[in-house]
């Protein structure tokens, strides 16, 4: 097997003196597979990536078991190219939580649309908020639809408490790319915002986003 040690070291040097900006898009997920495929030309891999997905962000959107079927792909370098949009999140989530005040439906909504990058399927998450909007914590509430998993209410209360939260905004991606609100959605809602009200928290929105859009139940009149 050829010795491609050199040739990766040359792309690592590239990388640090250049940066990003210097890589095609199937060369950054050259350089990405390295460190998942450690004894392998990444090249044709990389290839075979954008080939059938069609670009960087389909391949780092695509589901882990579609990214093993392509040849020279694994377990370890599917991990890999699924954590990289997942760590982005999180730091963007990060620098939000110390920076950020979520006191409007814009501003909620540009930051769900965030969280919600290359997410491919379903997932409701929820903001915890001060009385100024300001985050207090952000968290997963479930995957799947709503009507499948019956939207876990307690979780949704207990967040708020422990968080000492007196706003709430949840968001749910629809995958399919239409953000528009189903009648499921608008049940769901106020339950959780009954639920909420119990303990004496408000849900100030429920965002569903789709692809970088978004729709806003407050704005449409539910809340």
């Amino acid at each position: 097997m050829a010795d491609h040690s050199g040739h990766r070291e040359r792309r690592r040097r590239q990388f640090r003196e250049h940066g990003i900006d210097a890589f095609a898009d199937h060369e950054v997920l050259e350089l990405l597979l390295y460190y998942a495929i450690p004894r392998r030309d990444t090249n044709p891999v990389a290839h075979a990536l954008m080939d059938r997905f069609g670009s960087l962000h389909a391949v780092l959107s695509a589901p882990a078991e579609e990214l093993e079927r392509v040849e020279g792909m694994g377990p370890g370098a599917a991990t890999l190219l699924k954590l990289v949009p997942q760590v982005y999140r999180r730091a963007r989530m990060s620098m939000a939580a110390g920076e950020v005040v979520l006191d409007t439906t814009e501003r909620i909504g540009e930051f769900f649309v965030e969280q919600f990058v290359a997410q491919p399927t379903e997932v409701m998450y929820q903001l915890c908020l001060d009385a100024k909007g300001r985050l207090l914590s952000c968290r997963k509430v479930c995957e799947g639809d709503a009507a499948a998993l019956g939207l876990n209410l307690r979780k949704i209360v207990e967040n708020a408490i422990l968080s000492n939260a007196v706003l709430v905004a949840l968001a749910h991606n629809h995958p399919s790319g239409v953000a528009l609100p189903s009648h499921e959605d608008k049940v769901a809602t106020l339950q959780i915002r009954d639920a909420l009200e119990a303990v004496n928290v408000t849900l100030a929105d429920h965002i569903i986003v789709a692809d970088d859009d978004y729709v806003s139940l407050r704005q449409e009149g539910l809340l």
